[in-house]
């Protein structure tokens, strides 16, 4: 029986791998900008019709975000994992307990959100010295926005069981209808309905409720194994612990770089509300680029993970060499493209010469040099499709953020500038690199020769 056909929307497993890695990312690095667009539309509306105040507020939200909701996003790329493997494998019992799984950890996870988000919120802000004239919009902002995480979970999850069957496009449409929803909302409730951050924090919440909306009705009609029925969705503990095994240390690293990137953030505010607003602007374009990588990272997931359920560990090969290129090229020209046409995109999120300024030097010392991230994501992915999740955690917790912490506080011990803060960004990622790249070249050697390849 034809994977196509059945319980596939691409076939991973045979044919050639280049162009349809390509294909496979395309729309993933359209939904990622997408997706960043919500914040950054946001920031844009807040930034130009609001007072940098508000752009500040809602702008340096995004490391607090990330830190709440990194751990279940790690979850559901676990659950990518696990879904893609049993569809290399043919297992459709697996593949129905999957979903089922996956449709209650959603729920779960963003009702959790929401609680501890809105808990938490304010204190986190505090401790970031977050300044006075920003603190209290910004945390308007969250405990609006904290409410939509339920959506956004659901979302998250279910795009992620699209993504291990190989279709990436429907949650890129899905994106692309919430996103016009986002800035329309937007726009209306800042400049029609004179609302600040509330109004652009509704808007979000609403995008996010399209997109969940939208998701849960394609799953709902996908073919059995992997239609998602709302009765059967439960808890199955093997395959929960299966996505836990591989999601949470994916999660926890999103989580600890989010702690090392609040102390920076925490550093950044010691230069006022215009750097935090500089800083902000600029953090847009190095997501916008950062999600161009992650496409190629979930490309190195799902066509590793259903290989390596396969049996065809050559294609598993080819697979990490090509999206390692891709990455480093693409991101690398978007890095130099942004950089070069610096002060027009910082301009997009505000008029002010001091605001340009910040961001301009955030562009020309930490995104210009993005690409050399790629080279411990993409391995880090490839070490995650293969089922070794906390290897990668490890190193990159110690690369990137033991280092940068470090390097916080030894400037925290004296006078320093804005450019010395930001420069450890590109120093980390070449030692991260080394040590990720190097730990799966002496994985993947071991897992081949220890298994029989399937012709």
């Amino acid at each position: 029986m034809a994977a196509d056909s059945t319980i596939g929307k691409m076939d991973m497993l045979n044919g050639p791998l280049l162009s349809r890695i390509i294909m496979f990312s395309l729309p993933l690095e359209a939904s990622g900008i997408l997706q960043q667009s919500f914040n950054a539309i946001d920031v844009v509306v807040v930034g130009r019709y609001c007072s940098h105040q508000a752009m500040a507020a809602v702008g340096g939200n995004g490391v607090i975000i990330n830190i709440i909701i990194n751990l279940f996003i790690g979850i559901s790329i676990g659950a990518n994992v696990v879904v893609a493997n049993y569809i290399g494998r043919r297992n459709h019992n697996g593949i129905r307990q999957a979903v089922a799984t996956v449709g209650a950890l959603a729920l779960i996870s963003g009702v959790l959100l929401t609680v501890i988000g809105m808990a938490a919120a304010r204190p986190i802000l505090e401790c970031m010295n977050t300044p006075d004239d920003v603190i209290d919009l910004a945390s308007r902002y969250l405990s609006i926005f904290f409410l939509g995480m339920p959506f956004l979970m659901v979302y998250n999850f279910g795009a992620a069981v699209l993504r291990s069957m190989g279709d990436t496009r429907r949650p890129f449409y899905s994106l692309v209808a919430a996103g016009v929803l986002n800035t329309v909302l937007n726009l209306f409730f800042v400049i029609v309905c004179g609302m600040n951050v509330e109004g652009v924090a509704i808007a979000t919440v609403a995008g996010f409720a399209l997109n969940a909306a939208l998701v849960t009705y394609w799953l709902m009609r996908e073919p059995d194994p992997l239609r998602l029925r709302p009765r059967t969705m439960r808890i199955h503990l093997g395959e929960m612990r299966k996505m836990l095994q591989i999601g949470i240390p994916a999660g926890l690293q999103g989580m600890v770089f989010s702690i090392a990137n609040i102390f920076i953030v925490a550093a950044i505010n010691r230069y006022g509300s215009l750097a935090i607003a500089g800083s902000a602007a600029a953090l847009n374009f190095e997501l916008y680029c950062y999600f161009i990588m992650v496409a190629f990272c979930q490309a190195a997931v799902a066509f590793i993970s259903q290989n390596y359920g396969a049996g065809q560990y050559g294609r598993c090969r080819r697979a990490y060499l090509y999206c390692m290129l891709m990455s480093v090229v693409c991101v690398g020209a978007a890095n130099v493209a942004i950089t070069l046409t610096g002060k027009w995109c910082i301009g997009l999120f505000s008029a002010d010469p001091q605001v340009i300024h910040y961001g301009m030097e955030r562009l020309q010392y930490v995104l210009m040099f993005q690409f050399i991230a790629s080279s411990y994501e993409i391995s880090g992915s490839a070490l995650r499709g293969l089922g070794y999740s906390m290897t990668p955690t490890l190193l990159v917790v110690f690369g990137t953020c033991v280092i940068r912490l470090g390097w916080v506080y030894y400037l925290s011990t004296r006078p320093s500038t804005y450019t010395e803060l930001l420069s450890i960004y590109p120093v980390t990622w070449v030692i991260t690199g080394i040590l990720v790249v190097t730990a799966y070249l002496i994985v993947s050697h071991k897992v081949y020769r220890s298994k029989p390849q399937t012709a």
